[in-house]
């Protein structure tokens, strides 16, 4: 499978609500994967979902306060991609308490939780700010036993640390072939074996229960499919979502509230958030 590769420069003083703003705005017009640099960001869409046009309605509709942006599209290959992100992807320490490496990164100091990652071209190294409030927040919550979905896994990470506290059954989607195959060869890096890891959507939940449900997307995906994470959470059960600007928070509030899930709080990085729920 070839992807469209597509580089933004993000020369402003309002960097990181730029980042926000395209990293968003990006994803709801198919891009999946996304690599913040200093100064630049880069977005990835499969080359067969990709549509010239709605990414040129997209930049049209960016606010003018930003400036004009300069943009680079290219058509990469699959097998190019691990050089990439080896070249790229350093070790990365959340909070002092989960270590994300890969496997070629060796004598680092250990922490209380190590999750090996290759990502190849999923979402999910822990270096952007949504997984490392994730992170966060699973951090602050007993897992020990419970029932748990990761919903738009990318490379399979929050799952694997939900593993890893203790969850007894974990069940990963992701709409993404390449993320599924990526996420199965993380799960075994890590030495984890039990596990559902389904390629699709939210239809997916049709019929299974879960006690936390983790979705790391994006606003409208989070908004279209409140109704399938309320229908199969348990009564006191948890959502944890993230991948939203902190000016979308009301929007996924309302789906959520108006699903009997009821918003409780959030923490928030670089303009971006991550948000808990528990449903009445």
């Amino acid at each position: 499978m070839h992807y469209i590769e597509l580089t933004c420069n993000l020369i402003t003083e309002t960097q990181d609500l730029l980042s926000a703003y395209l990293i968003t705005g990006l994803g709801e017009i198919g891009f999946e994967s996304f690599d913040e640099e200093e100064k630049l960001i880069k977005a990835y869409i499969p080359e067969n979902f990709y549509s010239q046009s709605k990414l040129e309605e997209f930049i049209m509709e960016i606010p003018e306060e930003f400036g004009k942006l300069n943009w680079q599209i290219e058509k990469i290959e699959q097998q190019n991609w691990n050089a990439e992100w080896e070249k790229h992807f350093n070790p990365v320490l959340i909070y002092n308490t989960v270590l994300i490496r890969a496997s070629f990164h060796k004598n680092l100091p250990e922490y209380p939780f190590e999750i090996l990652i290759d990502p190849k071209m999923s979402f999910g190294t822990g270096h952007h700010s949504t997984t490392a409030l994730m992170i966060k927040t699973m951090l602050s919550i007993d897992f020990s036993g419970k029932r748990v979905s990761d919903m738009g896994c990318g490379t399979g990470v929050l799952a694997i640390l939900a593993k890893k506290q203790g969850a007894a059954e974990v069940t990963a989607v992701d709409i993404d072939e390449w993320a599924v195959s990526n996420a199965a060869e993380n799960f075994q890096l890590n030495n984890i074996n039990d596990y559902a890891l389904l390629h699709g959507g939210a239809e997916l939940l049709a019929g299974k229960e879960f006690d936390i449900i983790l979705a790391n997307i994006n606003r409208n995906i989070l908004v279209n499919d409140m109704i399938s994470y309320a229908k199969s959470l348990k009564p006191g059960g948890i959502i944890l979502i993230s991948g939203i600007y902190h000016n979308d928070l009301d929007t996924v509030r309302d789906a959520a509230e108006h699903n009997g899930v009821i918003y409780k709080n959030h923490i928030e990085k670089n303009s971006w958030i991550a948000a808990r729920f528990v449903k009445d």
